[in-house]
């Protein structure tokens, strides 16, 4: 094994666990599979729906999202290496 397969694995590790700790963080919806299906989904639009880009909960969703495609980039970079 080389040095850099080494390290780019200790990064993955270190980014599946702390992608998991951001989903694990987020707030439940309430309205599960159904309510979207139904179109129930957005019933409410309220003064936190319409902010919450600038909250806290938007802020970890937004960072979850990055996350995941740094962590999908990096899983590339593994196979290639």
């Amino acid at each position: 094994m080389s040095i850099p397969f080494i390290i780019l694995s200790i990064v993955f590790i270190v980014g599946c666990v702390a992608l998991v700790g951001s989903i694990l963080l987020q707030k439940k919806r309430s309205a599960g599979g159904m309510g979207s299906i139904a179109g129930m989904g957005n019933v409410t639009d309220s003064y936190w729906d319409k902010n919450k880009g600038r909250s806290a909960e938007g802020t970890l969703e937004k960072m979850t999202e990055i996350g995941a495609v740094l962590l999908a980039v990096l899983a590339v970079l593994l196979c290639i290496v």
